[in-house]
């Protein structure tokens, strides 16, 4: 049987005249009737394989049998490529391998796509033949950002004293911001196991513990409805500290997001990293997940608005809602009947109940507003909406009237949208800003209570704890995201570690007392908080990191021989299935 010698993205020019043996799939077949090209392909790249009948009956024959996806090996010559033949699209692309061996491992019936043309094909059709859509470049490419990216991280923290720890897949249940998968237990009738959505209750132990930096590369697990950027199972770098305050975490994250962003992409991000409050970024943006490598910010007209004598603005505000739009730059290339049906239908998903607008047009050189609407407000008001925008000719006004919640849901996508379609950014430009100041609590008009914003362990900022009996509404958290071109890549918050302060938190949240069993439980808890370290823990989208290695929007293997819980996994088994609770940190 032929050994390998070389992979097929390996030869080059300085290699002609070497003897080689290269092995992996028929890439691509042409028989010109003398001549025999195979293009290799390994997950290194391609190279042409050459079969002269004159010089090689034997293997010229085997090769015209030869169909795409069939595994061989192939020996013979490196040699240059006839003049005017080379390929400067392929690294190999100067040489081919004139056969004199070829050996066929395995055959392969017709596959269902063409590994060119998989884009084109359904993702159904791909996923059901997943070992050939692996075999793609595109694909090769992605897992070998995913591992340089995992061996970066472990790199980093190493070099910063982080300990890697791994944590058990198998406990009991602990309130999280999703349902729990739960795994039966054979040897206790009625009894699971719920697969963790975060090492949430052993990061925090490990800190008690003292062991001041941890991280971990952990497989999560959320029964939850799919999202476009969350699945049932995924990948979180997770990180906890102790002894700091929150510039140094977000420090820390710069410097990693740095260092990924250089080596993986070759672009330089720029530290320190912008900052915005969460305040800033509803008002401005609709969302605390801004885009921006563009500006459209978001304006409230309501003060405006509420004087005309358009009754779908009027009414909205007399019931406590605002009037907020958007100037969309260029955006008189809208039809109305692209306004009416299209954008409205958008909004309209995200509860809007509709969509007003106004194309900025020059009348006797002066900017003014065409619009059906435009009929309700004075020519003063109409100058005022303009200035407030700071349109131009051209451009698009678009409004939503609603309570605040649905104007800035709705706006928020709309803006992204319509900055995608008039191209008003570079696709290839990352602009990352750090979420900060976010409220602790937000309230829950259904239930006339506080719930977290984030999740009930974080802390308060110093200057906002005298508020948690006076003005418990108004309190900022040390929690933040960071987030890149409008999505969240990761996120955390420092930790309550006064259980006076963790016992007033939970009375606002109205936490219920627990049970007996519970009591004991949460009181040796308690014990621990009493010498618990001020601390933070932070969780980062592994796969988002590499998604964006990839150009686009793990596995844990045990080596240890002493887990840091050697504890026998039935003892953690619970009879009762875990209930929803409400959203928490991952």
């Amino acid at each position: 049987m032929l050994k390998r010698t070389h992979t097929c993205g390996q030869l080059r020019l300085e290699d002609a005249g070497k003897k080689v043996t290269l092995a992996g799939w028929v890439h691509s077949y042409r028989d010109h009737g003398n001549l025999v090209f195979i293009d290799l392909r390994d997950k290194e790249g391609l190279t042409q394989l050459v079969f002269n009948p004159e010089t090689q009956p034997q293997p010229h024959k085997l090769a015209r049998t030869a169909r795409c996806e069939w595994v061989i090996a192939a020996k013979g010559v490196v040699q240059p490529r006839s003049e005017g033949m080379a390929n400067p699209k392929l690294p190999t692309g100067q040489i081919e391998l004139a056969v004199q061996q070829l050996e066929i491992f395995n055959v392969s019936r017709t596959p269902p796509f063409e590994m060119d043309g998989a884009e084109k094909t359904s993702e159904e059709i791909r996923l059901t033949s997943r070992y050939l859509d692996l075999r793609r470049p595109k694909m090769q490419q992605m897992l070998r950002t995913r591992h340089r990216v995992t061996k970066l991280v472990r790199d980093y923290f190493d070099r910063l004293g982080f300990l890697e720890i791994e944590t058990p897949m198998l406990a009991k249940s602990t309130p999280e911001g999703a349902r729990d998968f739960l795994v039966p237990s054979r040897l206790h009738k009625n009894c699971f196991y719920a697969l963790p959505q975060s090492p949430q209750l052993f990061k925090q132990i490990l800190m008690v513990s003292g062991v001041d930096k941890y991280f971990q590369i952990v497989r999560c697990f959320r029964d939850e409805d799919p999202r476009a950027d969350r699945q049932a199972e995924f990948t979180q770098i997770d990180v906890e500290m102790s002894f700091i305050d929150s510039n140094d975490v977000i420090g820390v994250h710069e410097n990693l997001i740095a260092k990924i962003w250089k080596q993986i992409l070759d672009v330089d991000v720029r530290a320190p990293m912008r900052r915005m409050c969460y305040k800033e970024a509803i008002e401005d943006y609709g969302t605390d997940r801004p885009d921006l490598r563009f500006d459209m910010k978001l304006k409230d007209i309501s003060d405006i608005a509420g004087t005309s004598s358009f009754k779908i603005f009027t009414t909205a505000i007399e019931k406590g809602g605002i009037v907020k739009g958007l100037c969309a730059p260029g955006g008189e290339k809208y039809s109305r009947s692209d306004i009416e049906k299209t954008l409205t239908e958008f909004v309209g998903d995200y509860g809007a109940k509709g969509l007003a607008w106004c194309k900025v047009k020059k009348e006797n050189d002066k900017l003014a507003l065409a619009s059906s609407i435009a009929k309700f407000f004075s020519a003063e008001q109409l100058q005022q909406i303009i200035e407030r925008f700071e349109a131009k000719e051209g451009d698009l006004l678009l409004f939503v009237a609603d309570n605040e919640k649905t104007a800035n849901r709705a706006l928020a996508p709309l803006r992204c949208k319509l900055a995608r379609e008039l191209a008003l950014y570079d696709e290839n430009a990352f602009e990352f800003v750090w979420i900060v100041d976010f409220p602790l609590f937000e309230w829950n008009e259904d239930e006339k209570r506080f719930d977290s914003l984030h999740h009930p362990f974080t802390a308060a900022v110093e200057e906002d704890l005298e508020k948690l009996e006076t003005d418990p509404a108004n309190v900022c958290s040390q929690a933040y995201d960071i987030v890149v071109n409008g999505c969240e890549i990761g996120g955390g918050s420092i930790r309550i570690h006064n259980p006076k302060v963790q016992q007033k938190v939970f009375e606002l949240l109205k936490i219920p007392k627990p049970g007996p069993a519970a009591v004991r439980l949460f009181s040796k808890g308690l014990g621990t908080w009493r010498s618990a370290a001020r601390r933070n823990s932070t969780r980062l989208g592994q796969t988002d990191y590499a998604a964006y290695g990839n150009g686009k929007y793990q596995r844990r293997h045990c080596i240890s021989e002493d887990p840091a819980w050697p504890v026998p996994v039935d003892r953690c088994a619970e009879r009762s299935e875990p209930k929803t609770t409400r959203r928490a940190e991952p």
